[in-house]
């Protein structure tokens, strides 16, 4: 299944700098780690905010839970969560 998720960071500004240092250090790896298997099919940055979109490629909706909690930021980022289904105007999509 495809998901196209919005995470928006919100770090508390008087996050100590060397913890904020390893949260972003291990979102890193962790989010790589999605993208090196797959489940992560892309990512894509809001320019001037500290947000992104991932279009998630994962078997339902507990696999993406299991993604998106696992991130080391989860407790200061907020989502907004879409299934995506293919449209039946895309080019190879049954009949084109």
């Amino acid at each position: 299944m495809l998901y196209m998720v919005r995470m928006e960071v919100n770090l508390p500004p008087d996050l100590d700098p060397t913890v904020r240092e390893r949260l972003v250090a291990a979102e890193r790896e962790y989010s790589q780690g999605l993208q090196r298997s797959g489940r992560i099919a892309a990512i894509w940055r809001v320019s001037g905010q500290f947000a992104n979109y991932c279009l998630f490629d994962v078997a339902d909706n507990e696999e993406l839970h299991e993604c998106v909690s696992g991130l080391p930021m989860f407790p200061y980022i907020s989502t907004t969560v879409e299934a995506l289904s293919r449209h039946p105007n895309a080019l190879g999509a049954t009949g084109s």
